[in-house]
This record gives C-alpha cells, sequence and structure tokens, in this order.
C-alpha cells in the first residue's frame, strides 16, 4: 500500500479546516460587519501562533531574515488580508454552498499565478485536474 506524501497529509487537513472556516465563519458573521469579523478571526490566528512559534522553537530574530523574505511575505500577508476582507463580505451576501466553491478558483488561478510568474509546468494530468476543478466551480456557481 503506497502511503501518502507529508504534503498530502497537510495539504487535506487544511482543505478540512478551510471547510471549517466557511461554516463557521458564516455564523459568526450574522449581526456584525464582515471586517470586523475578519479582523476577530486575525487577531485569534495571531494568538495562536504568538504562542505556537515560540513554543515549538522555531522563533527567530526578524532582522536576521533575508529582507526578500520578508517583502513577499508582507505581500502575501496583504493578499491574505483581502482574499480575508472578500470572503468574509461574501459569506455574509452568500451561501456557503455558493461561496466555498468559487473561492476554491483560487487553486486554477494559483497554477496560472506559478506559471506565469514561477515557471511551473504543469503536466498534461495535472492541467486535467485544473480544467475538471475550474468546470466544477463553473458549475457549482452557475444558477438559473
Amino acid at each position: 500500500m503506497t502511503s501518502f506524501p507529508a504534503w498530502a497529509i497537510w495539504a487535506l487537513l487544511s482543505a478540512v479546516f478551510a471547510a471549517l472556516t466557511a461554516v463557521l465563519a458564516k455564523v459568526g458573521v450574522q449581526g456584525i460587519s464582515a471586517d470586523y469579523a475578519t479582523l476577530v478571526r486575525t487577531v485569534v490566528i495571531l494568538c495562536v501562533l504568538a504562542l505556537l512559534v515560540p513554543l515549538s522553537g522555531q522563533w527567530v530574530d526578524p532582522r536576521s531574515l533575508p529582507a526578500r523574505s520578508l517583502l513577499f511575505l508582507a505581500l502575501s500577508g496583504l493578499a491574505t488580508g483581502a482574499s480575508w476582507l472578500c470572503y468574509y463580505r461574501a459569506l455574509q451576501l452568500g451561501e456557503v454552498a455558493q461561496v466555498a466553491p468559487v473561492d476554491k478558483l483560487s487553486v486554477v488561478l494559483a497554477a496560472l499565478f506559478a506559471m506565469a510568474f514561477l515557471g511551473e509546468r504543469p503536466s498534461p494530468r495535472e492541467w486535467l485536474g485544473l480544467a475538471l476543478v475550474g468546470g466544477g466551480v463553473l458549475v457549482l456557481a452557475w444558477r438559473r
């Protein structure tokens, strides 16, 4: 029997937690602004990571990090924040079953951005999977 690679297990756990995020957030944004809900979520994440990183021995002096890494992590943080703000606003306006599939279009976009900016080249099998994901998003998002 073939075992899953470590990255696949972590990616599957990410998907499970992302699914929980959508359902829990839908309930959480009721009666408050989407932006404030995003702030609360961010503070919780900050507190958890502020405990986890030092306790797991992963803390390093930020001044020792390469400037390029800090720049791209900062840009990634801005993109994450924008994504979360948009996601919570979408959850306020739509149903989880509508919002979550469209959000997963990020799978296809990430592959396209990786091609354009990182030089990655998906295999034919990966292209098929990306096409299926994209098609699935369209099927789930399309309403009569």
